[in-house]
């Protein structure tokens, strides 16, 4: 009998170890972090911009047009004798500042026509109607031609016996030798050249030395306004000089004058 019970807690004690469950080794939760990744370092993505150039702003369009042109002007007084004021103040007149058709559309600033010219052409109302006009590609030609026109053509060659600075000698001899049938076109130039000061880029050229030189060297010229009953006759003698003498000084072909007229008589 204690055998009997002695087997049966053997069993019992046998069984009772083999029904134990493993132990399950679980994996240690670990607790997850919410990375917050920072973005990568972002280039700059606005580029550097060029300062804008400034331009340069102008009163009216003459000062625009002196501007543009006067190294030009300057470069031919340089090359043919021909003063920069003189060539500026023709080109502001006969183009309009740069705003007339001829000098838009042919870029021709002293309204010079066709004659021998084998070049393109424009057609514009002048003198008479429709009258031929040279056509050029820039506007550089236009002042070079101009340049030509009055050191290739008898008529002007009194204009460079003048001194080069003596602008106002230069206005009344383009007008004498029939460059314009304007009357006033002398006092117009000179306007032009006095108000602007075109004449310090004759001095830039020359030289303020040379010209204040010349200046003083030079009599100073005294002029007549013609007035109602006038003739070369009556002037030559109010100033003590000769018919031939006036002629010489304006240019003039002939004894015809008019009233407000400006005559150089001394």
């Amino acid at each position: 009998m204690q055998r009997i019970i002695a087997l049966c807690f053997i069993c019992l004690l046998v069984f009772s170890c083999g029904s134990k469950k493993r132990a399950v080794a679980k994996k240690p939760t670990i607790e997850r972090k919410t990375r917050t990744t920072s973005p990568p370092d972002v280039k700059e993505t606005t580029e550097a911009t060029e300062a804008p150039i400034a331009t340069k702003t102008y009163a009216s369009a003459t000062e625009q047009y002196i501007d543009t042109y006067k190294d030009i002007a300057k470069t031919e007084m340089e090359l043919y004798g021909i003063p920069a004021s003189i060539t500026l103040a023709q080109g502001i007149l006969e183009s309009g500042s740069g705003k007339g058709r001829l000098s838009v559309e042919a870029n021709n600033h002293f309204g010079i026509k066709c004659h021998d010219w084998t070049g393109k052409k424009i057609y514009h109302d002048d003198d008479r109607r429709q009258e031929c006009f040279r056509k050029y590609k820039d506007a550089k030609y236009s002042f070079r031609d101009h340049s030509l026109f009055l050191t290739q053509r008898k008529r002007y060659s009194a204009l460079f016996d003048l001194k080069k600075h003596d602008y106002r000698g230069w206005a009344k001899g383009l007008r004498a030798a029939g460059y314009a049938t304007d009357k006033k076109y002398p006092q117009k130039l000179i306007s032009l050249i006095e108000r602007y000061k075109l004449y310090e880029y004759d001095k830039g050229i020359l030289g303020e030395e040379v010209v204040a030189n010349d200046e003083r060297s030079t009599p100073t010229k005294m002029s007549h306004t013609v007035v109602k009953g006038d003739t070369l006759y009556s002037i030559s003698k109010k100033y003590n000089t000769t018919v031939e003498a006036i002629r010489r000084m304006n240019g003039l072909e002939d004894n015809i004058i008019s009233i407000g007229q400006t005559l150089l008589v001394q």
